[in-house]
C-alpha cells in the first residue's frame, strides 16, 4: 500500500500516508450510515454494530469479500516463498500484487459497509476476531526470540525447528488474522474503530512488504507491536468500561519484559524505562485504582507467555510422535 521506492523510510512513510487516507475514508463512510438500525450495546462480548434485521445480501457480500481477499493474499505469499526470494529494498511484483489486492479489498469493504452494513460480526462471535489478533501477537514474540530473547533480553533456546515452523507459516497466520478482523467489523466511525482500522491498514502495509527490507526494520516492527497498546487503551476508554489500565499496563509490561530489548538500547536506558514503568504502576494503583487491583498488570503477559509455552509444548509433543513414527 505504498509507492515504489528504494528508501525504507519513504516506503514506510508512504504506507503511513495511505493508511491515514483510508482511515479518513472509513470516517466518511461511517458518517453516512444513519439509515441502518443496529443492535447496540446489550451484554458484554455481544458486538453492538450488527443490524437488528440481518439480510442475506450483507452476509454474502461480507463473506465473499473476506474469502476472496484472504485466498488471494495466501496465493501471493505461496508464490513469493516458492520463488525463494531474499530481502531487498526494491518493491517487486509480489509486493505490487499484494498492494493491489489490499487496496482493492479495502475499497470493496468500505462499499460493502455503505450498501449493506453488516460484516462478519453478524455470524461469528467477537472473541474470534480478538483471539486472532492475540494469536498473531503471540507468534511475533516467538519469531523475534532469537533476536531479542523472551525475558529481559536473555537468550531463550527454543528448538530451531519450532522457530523455523513459525517463520515459514507466520505470513499465512498473520494475513488471516488481519484480514478476518478487518472484514469482521463494518466501517463505523467510533474512535475505537478508527484507531483499529488505522492499525489494520498499517498491518496490511506490513504484509504488502513481503521480502522487502522495510518488513524487518526493527523500529517499524516494534511500532506495530506497540500500537496494540494504543488501540486497546483507546477502545476501553471510549467504551467506558474501566479496563484500560489492564490493556495499558499489561501491554506495557510486554514492552519492558520483551519488546524493547530488540531496539539496541543501552542497559541504562532499559533500566530507566523499567523503573519508570514500575513506579508508574505502583503510583497509579496506590493513588487511583487500589492495590487490590494491581493483578490487572500481569493478566495479559501471563496469558501471552503461557500460551507461547503451550504452543511449544504441542510442537515438542507432535515432533516426538513424528520421530517415533519415522
Amino acid at each position: 500500500m505504498m509507492i515504489k521506492t528504494q528508501s525504507t523510510q519513504k516506503i514506510l512513510l508512504s504506507g503511513l500516508l495511505i493508511s491515514t487516507i483510508f482511515t479518513l475514508l472509513v470516517s466518511l463512510v461511517a458518517a453516512n450510515l444513519e439509515r441502518y438500525v443496529i443492535v447496540g450495546v446489550t451484554v458484554p462480548f455481544a458486538y453492538p454494530w450488527r443490524l437488528v434485521e440481518p439480510n442475506s445480501l450483507a452476509q454474502i457480500t461480507a463473506w465473499s469479500g473476506y474469502l476472496l481477499h484472504n485466498v488471494l493474499v495466501w496465493i501471493i505469499i505461496y508464490k513469493a516463498q516458492q520463488a525463494k526470494l531474499r530481502f531487498q529494498t526494491t518493491l517487486r511484483s509480489y509486493n505490487w500484487a499484494m498492494i493491489t489486492v489490499n487496496i482493492t479489498a479495502v475499497t470493496l469493504h468500505l462499499l460493502q459497509t455503505y450498501f449493506f452494513y453488516d460484516a462478519l460480526a453478524a455470524d461469528v462471535p467477537e472473541v474470534s476476531a480478538q483471539g486472532s489478533v492475540v494469536l498473531m501477537l503471540i507468534v511475533v514474540l516467538i519469531i523475534e526470540t532469537p533476536r531479542r530473547g523472551l525475558f529481559f533480553g536473555k537468550p531463550f533456546n527454543f528448538k530451531q525447528g519450532f522457530i523455523r515452523l513459525a517463520k515459514k507459516y507466520h505470513g499465512y497466520l498473520f494475513s488471516w488474522a488481519i484480514i478476518y478482523t478487518f472484514w469482521y467489523h463494518p466501517a463505523v466511525g467510533t474512535w475505537g474503530h478508527l484507531v483499529g482500522f488505522f492499525y489494520i491498514f498499517l498491518l496490511l502495509t506490513q504484509g504488502s512488504l513481503i521480502f522487502n527490507r522495510a518488513h524487518i526494520n526493527k523500529y517499524w516492527t516494534f511500532t506495530l507491536e506497540f500500537l496494540v497498546l494504543v488501540h486497546g487503551v483507546t477502545v476501553a476508554v471510549f467504551q467506558g468500561n474501566m479496563m484500560w489500565p489492564m490493556f495499558g499496563f499489561g501491554f506495557g509490561a510486554l514492552v519492558v519484559i520483551t519488546q524493547m530489548h530488540g531496539l539496541g538500547l543501552s542497559v541504562w536506558v532499559k533500566r530507566l524505562i523499567a523503573m519508570a514503568f514500575v513506579v508508574g504502576v505502583i503510583a497509579f494503583y496506590a493513588l487511583n485504582r487500589g492495590m487490590e487491583n494491581i493483578n490487572e498488570v500481569i493478566r495479559i503477559p501471563v496469558i501471552d507467555y503461557l500460551f507461547i509455552f503451550v504452543l511449544y509444548g504441542l510442537y515438542l509433543l507432535i515432533n516426538k510422535f513424528i520421530m517415533k513414527a519415522a
